[in-house]
């Protein structure tokens, strides 16, 4: 692959993820946002975080060593950091870190 082809393959998809972007305001233009796209702004990220729990907690044995105990904890600190910070990056750091140095120790 030439260098020529690489830049041809970087500009299109820099030009379409913008024109993409700009697309909804030059559409909607100065008018107010449909109720409708204001739900969906409100709702979608608690679903995005529901499929998440429900992806990472969905191979769960709690029949086999370790009985689910460090899927378990590493739940219980996101909520606690989550309560505690009301900050969901440093919840989802902490929650991920108490998750792996657990699953070293057992």
């Amino acid at each position: 692959m030439n260098n020529t082809y690489a830049l041809c393959a970087i500009l299109t998809m820099a030009l379409v993820t913008a024109l993409l972007r700009f697309f909804p305001f030059v559409v909607m233009g100065k008018k107010k946002t449909p109720p409708f796209v204001e739900y969906l702004g409100k709702m979608l990220p608690y679903a995005v975080m529901a499929m998440l729990v429900v992806y990472c907690l969905k191979g769960i044995n709690f029949t086999a060593f370790p009985f689910a105990l460090p899927e378990i904890i590493s739940v219980g600190v996101v909520v606690l950091m989550h309560v505690w910070k009301r900050n969901t990056l440093l919840s989802i750091i902490a929650g991920t870190v108490c998750y792996m140095i657990i699953i070293r120790l057992i």
